[in-house]
């Protein structure tokens, strides 16, 4: 038995002095790569190691998970405490897999393995929740929203509404999105839940009936909208069985994109960024800040004035005299391209808007699908005074224009580009009737535009 058990610490060691040696090589030679590299050959050696760390308190751990505002809602979790005097051990690279969570700890541990932090915030991938939960028990669980997203790997969101209500049963407190249908259904699984919500705002909105929304993840019945906050979430409720928007311990109310502000309980916030779907981040942070935490509101609100988020979804480039607004949308992910598409129809002057919906190329054979852009209303882009269209990327590029000419789109309005080359890219962009330009495309494509606009400045 003694025998055992030495050979298991054994293991864990050279697991963790591996990682510790892979972090070293990677700071020597670019500090800006590697952000799972060590764990993910750490685990090679000790599949079990992220339970090993000595000094872990599981009470003072939160797991953050769901489809969409994970990264952002951790950032902002870690800005808050680490503002407010707490040590935080958390994976701030959006590297939510278990190696993610390896390096994490590997990076904050000593060379035997011990950590100390006062709390301990995780973005966890909703499709391996259980899997990480298993051998790290986090006793607070936060779940964002559970919508369509990623199909190929994911299936349908009710697959993955399965595959985390067990880690949500056994929680010792969850906090829920009570304007989400299927992340407010889980708390008939706990009865300690705390919601957040996001009041009906300025630029809250609605689809016609022709767009589906989703079936009831209790009783499977048709779930209507009275208003769209995000798409996917809002007023809503099951014309069934009668499941319908949570009263929201933590609302966001008095929102007001013109002043950047708004309120939780009396007290005003700043936005760091006015975008409607951060609110639900804003108020995700406030409730773990409050409840987990103890910060006081006032205290929680200081740290909103200075908060900066890794990898942003909204960047400008510049270029030549004109001004792209790029957009960042989740892969095959219809409530983040439904964002950015309300973003873009709220500005009327005249613009171009250039669509990059490249294939998925993370699992063989690479997805092509463009099903996410039928779930999508484009007509508040159509009517926003938009002279023109390009549809580029390879594969996708004409699927896409059909989805423009469905929308009502004229055939000449929409330039085609098979391709993802830089250079044929920025041409079609120098040709622009207009200097406002919108792009909504893959993170990785809108990297390779921004070195190819950073190179042009240099020349």
């Amino acid at each position: 038995f003694r025998y055992i058990v030495r050979r298991k610490k054994m293991k864990f060691y050279l697991a963790l002095w591996l990682g510790k040696i892979i972090n070293l090589l990677i700071r020597m030679i670019d500090k800006s790569r590697g952000s799972n590299l060590s764990g993910e050959k750490a685990i090679v050696v000790d599949p079990q190691m992220i339970k090993k760390f000595k000094g872990v308190d599981c009470s003072r751990m939160l797991f953050i998970t769901g489809t969409n505002g994970k990264s952002t809602t951790n950032n902002l979790v870690y800005h808050i405490f680490r503002e407010n005097g707490y040590d935080v051990v958390s994976n701030l690279e959006g590297a939510n897999l278990m190696a993610g969570i390896a390096t994490a700890l590997i990076k904050r541990s000593s060379i035997f393995g011990r950590i100390k932090g006062d709390f301990f915030i995780f973005e966890v991938d909703e499709r391996y929740l259980a899997s990480v939960y298993a051998l790290l028990p986090a006793e607070n669980i936060l779940v964002t929203n559970l919508q369509k997203d990623q199909v190929h790997r994911n299936g349908d969101p009710d697959f993955i509404y399965r595959k985390i209500s067990p880690v949500v049963e056994k929680a010792a407190r969850v906090f829920l999105n009570g304007d989400e249908p299927r992340s407010f259904a889980l708390s008939s699984l706990n009865p300690s839940y705390v919601t957040y919500g996001v009041e009906k705002h300025s630029e809250s909105f609605m689809k016609d009936g022709t767009f589906p929304t989703m079936a009831c993840p209790v009783c499977h019945g048709r779930i209507e909208f009275d208003y769209y906050n995000n798409d996917g979430m809002g007023g809503f409720r099951c014309l069934s069985c009668g499941l319908r928007q949570g009263e929201a311990r933590y609302r966001a109310e008095d929102i007001s994109f013109a002043d950047k502000t708004f309120t939780v309980d009396g007290t005003e916030f700043n936005m760091p960024y006015d975008i409607p779907y951060m609110l639900y981040n804003y108020a995700a942070a406030i409730a773990v800040a409050r409840e987990m935490g103890g910060i006081p509101m006032a205290s929680v609100a200081g740290a909103f004035k200075n908060f900066k988020n890794v990898g942003g979804r909204y960047e400008v480039l510049e270029f030549e005299g004109k001004t792209i607004k790029y957009m960042r949308i989740k892969q095959e992910n219809p409530e983040t391209l439904q964002t950015s598409l309300n973003i873009i129809a709220q500005d009327k002057t005249p613009k171009t808007v250039c669509l990059g919906m490249g294939h998925i190329p993370d699992v063989i054979p690479s997805y092509t699908n463009t099903f996410y852009t039928f779930d999508c209303d484009f007509s508040g882009v159509t009517e926003s005074n938009v002279e023109d269209y390009m549809s580029f990327t390879e594969y996708v590029c004409y699927d896409v224009a059909e989805r423009l000419i469905y929308a009502g789109v004229p055939r000449e309005k929409i330039k085609i580009m098979n391709t993802e080359d830089g250079d044929v890219i920025f041409d079609a962009v120098r040709n622009a009737k207009t200097d406002n330009i919108y792009l909504i495309t893959w993170i990785h494509t809108f990297h390779d535009l921004q070195k190819k606009v950073n190179l042009k400045e240099k020349e």
